[in-house]
């Protein structure tokens, strides 16, 4: 009988293409949604890819306890991706909700016996407040204290803490996460795109002129594989990894849009953003506030322990972002 896997945040960007790579590796999968209704929307979305036979869904919230024991039942492992976006909302919910529900899910694969959970986390738990003159490893902690510390990152750091803390605790659960950067690639459906957003933005022809921002560049069919090679490695007990591809500036990301997409990103915007603009719309702009820690700022992150140890080869991030664009525009 095949291993049965869940997957937390079946609607979700990440969440669909891991179901995706799961079904084609002959796994039984089950996933979670908050509501019922949502069911034939990720059926349809996986279905773009394979055929979704035997997809199994519970319904499940992070913010409520109800639902996750069911959901953990009979299950080999838990892949947890789900994550609050935090879009308008208040930020302090939002930190609650991601470490909130970090612990549930992992409290239900406890109880059900789950051999190893995956979740995952971002470079932003890993990125200290200042450049290293060293590359960033696995070994590094973001300080949750750091001045002007957006509330996703912080969200994002205290989730994976609590979650390092719980496993402490649970030995018979084992944890791994993973930590990508800027997730783009191709899109199973408009909802939900997180990172996306950036590109969808783009090729709306926003902002009229880019900030020097850098994004580190995550794959999305890359991290849905290194989630299940995590799985399905022993060694990957009780690790982190760095899951990134190239780091593109957005002057960059803009013109790997322009030269592969040709017309269909004709309001792709080239002029450059002076650093001083940038600070100056900081005031009115909580995303750019958010940002301004960012601007100008290059810093280099090792990935040796993901390529060594889970055979992580990502792909280059100019088809990384062309193939995002190419699915939007589709």
């Amino acid at each position: 009988m095949a291993q049965r896997v869940l997957v937390t945040g079946g609607t979700g960007f990440v969440g669909g293409w891991t179901i995706v790579e799961l079904l084609r590796r002959g796994y039984a999968v089950r996933t979670t949604v908050r509501s019922a209704a949502r069911e034939a929307d990720v059926r349809a979305a996986v279905g773009t890819q394979i055929a979704p036979d035997g997809l199994e869904f519970a319904l499940a919230d992070l913010t409520a306890d109800a639902g996750w024991d069911t959901a953990a039942a009979d299950c080999d492992a838990v892949l947890h991706i789900a994550s609050p976006l935090g879009n308008g909302g208040d930020d302090e919910s939002l930190i609650a909700a991601a470490q909130g529900g970090t612990l549930r899910v992992l409290a239900a694969a406890a109880r059900a016996g789950v051999k190893r959970v995956v979740m995952t986390s971002s470079t932003a738990a890993c990125t200290p407040a200042k450049p290293l003159e060293r590359a960033i490893d696995e070994n590094d902690w973001t300080d949750p204290e750091q001045k002007d510390l957006a509330a996703y990152r912080k969200s994002k750091l205290l989730a994976e803490k609590a979650a390092w803390d719980f496993i402490a605790g649970a030995p018979q659960t084992q944890l791994t996460t993973i930590l990508p950067g800027a997730i783009f690639g191709p899109v199973l459906t408009r909802e939900h795109l997180g990172s996306v957003g950036i590109i969808q933005r783009l090729l709306d022809g926003q902002p009229p002129a880019l900030p020097r921002l850098g994004f580190n560049i995550t794959d999305v069919r890359d991290l849905a594989e290194l989630h299940i090679k995590a799985m399905e490695t022993p060694q990957a007990a009780g690790q982190r990894y760095i899951a990134l591809g190239e780091s593109l500036w957005y002057g960059e990301v803009a013109q790997a849009l322009k030269e592969r997409l040709g017309e269909k990103a004709a309001k792709v915007p080239t002029a450059a953003m002076p650093d001083l603009v940038a600070k100056g719309l900081a005031v009115a702009s909580p995303q750019m506030k958010a940002l301004l820690p960012l601007l100008g700022r290059t810093q280099k992150f090792s990935t040796d322990k993901a390529r060594a140890e889970l055979g992580f080869a990502p792909r280059p991030a100019r088809d990384t972002v062309a193939d995002c664009g190419a699915s939007l525009v589709d």
